[in-house]
């Protein structure tokens, strides 16, 4: 099989945010997406939402393009001047379906019968030309190639009487997996779908007016820089609405999407891969699940042939290096074989992620210019290089080259 064909692209991820109550809402919403840089590096963008004088409507504006966060907004009254508001969404973006064309870069913003509306989401939908072919049949036209559209022409074409029950049944006809957050005129609302493949969490922080101010972000390292604090998870079949009422007395309202709620069912690169090892992942510490399975790889393949005295573990950095951690001192202190962990290989952060750029030969390329082995550290020793995951084969084939 062909290393470019679909059956061999697994789904990756992109980050999310959402800012509601904030006086610089987009600007913490951009110190969010910078924390969720590793989640995708395509393309950025923010949606913010400010009352509009001259009528007293809510307006969305957007700034949107191609590259990192720190690119897109290089300048800084893009976030104070052109973004004002107490509102805002903001999408890292990773391409996993449609082109990378402009088109395709979240997040999506409209404004329909009832009002403005913007979406940014993370997953897969699985029923995506089903819905797109039933869509256009009812005169739908779609500005983009991207499944996400659909959640705004679902909302957009609903004859529900109410905003909540519009986007509940939205949600309801999606099928795959989905975290997103939406913002209209009054709310932000929060979901992931019925299983929770993917994660979506939720923060409070204090505003310098000293009113408390709500974030949602694919993972709680967002939380940090921005001097949120951890509430908790959007739990899987849960739909989050935060508004005016929220704020006043601090209730956030919860609705389940499908009347029953399924078994969940995460997504494991999250723990191994695609997640910080500073965040909070459904419920778990990222570094503690890494350790873990770093030691259990010690206990299942431990070194054992001679001569043991010269055995050093190495990570495939940066995703790599927890778990090596927890191998080495399995390796060490259980086996009891003299192991020490070492930095093996350097890794360029000039260069993106090898599994997250589009095309094989680019990851090819990428993978050389990304790693470099220190010599002096591996001469003569017993390598054990622990790397997190193997998609594609790609770092691992010109990793033993490079080694």
């Amino acid at each position: 099989m062909p290393p470019t064909s679909p059956e061999d692209k697994a789904h990756p991820n992109c980050g999310i945010v959402g800012v509601f109550n904030h006086p610089t809402a987009a600007v913490i919403c951009y110190y969010a997406l910078h924390a969720l840089q590793h989640r995708g590096q395509e393309a950025c963008g923010i949606v913010a939402s400010a009352s509009d004088r001259s009528n007293g409507r809510q307006r969305f504006r957007s700034h949107k393009g191609k590259g990192l966060v720190l690119d897109v907004f290089s300048d800084s009254r893009i976030l104070t001047e052109r973004l004002a508001g107490t509102a805002a969404i903001g999408h890292n973006r990773y391409s996993t379906t449609g082109s990378n064309s402009e088109a395709n870069i979240q997040p999506f913003a409209i404004r329909y019968y009832a009002g403005n509306l913007a979406l940014a989401h993370n997953g897969n939908l699985t029923n995506t030309q089903a819905l797109r072919r039933q869509l256009q049949a009812e005169g739908a036209i779609f500005q983009s190639t991207s499944d996400s559209e659909l959640f705004l022409h679902l909302v957009a074409r609903s004859k529900a009487p109410t905003e909540l029950e519009r986007i509940r049944q939205a949600l309801r006809q999606a099928r795959g997996a989905y975290s997103l957050v939406l913002m209209t005129d009054s709310a932000l609302y929060a979901a992931r779908d019925p299983h929770g493949f993917r994660p979506l969490a939720l923060g409070r922080l204090r505003t310098s007016e000293g009113t408390d101010a709500y974030i949602v972000a694919s993972e709680t390292c967002a939380f940090g820089i921005v001097g949120a604090e951890y509430i908790r998870d959007v739990r899987h079949n849960e739909l989050v609405v935060i508004d005016q009422a929220t704020v006043e007395h601090g209730t956030i309202h919860s609705y389940p999407i499908e009347d029953v709620t399924p078994q969940a069912r995460h997504c494991i690169f999250e723990y191994v891969y695609f997640a910080r090892p500073d965040s909070i992942i459904f419920g778990h510490s990222v570094d503690k699940v890494r350790r873990k399975l770093g030691k259990n790889l010690a206990l299942e393949h431990p070194v054992l042939n001679e001569p043991f005295d010269k055995v050093t573990v190495i990570a495939v950095p940066d995703s790599g290096n927890t778990a090596a951690l927890g191998y080495a001192k399995v390796n060490a202190e259980e086996n009891q074989i003299p192991t020490r962990f070492e930095i093996g290989l350097i890794r360029s952060h000039y260069v993106g992620r090898t599994f997250i750029a589009p095309e094989q030969d680019e990851r090819a390329l990428k993978v050389k210019a990304k790693f470099n082995p220190v010599r002096g550290v591996l001469e003569g020793r017993r390598v054990v290089v622990v790397d997190d995951s193997i998609v594609r084969g790609t770092t691992s084939q010109q990793l033993v080259q490079l080694l």
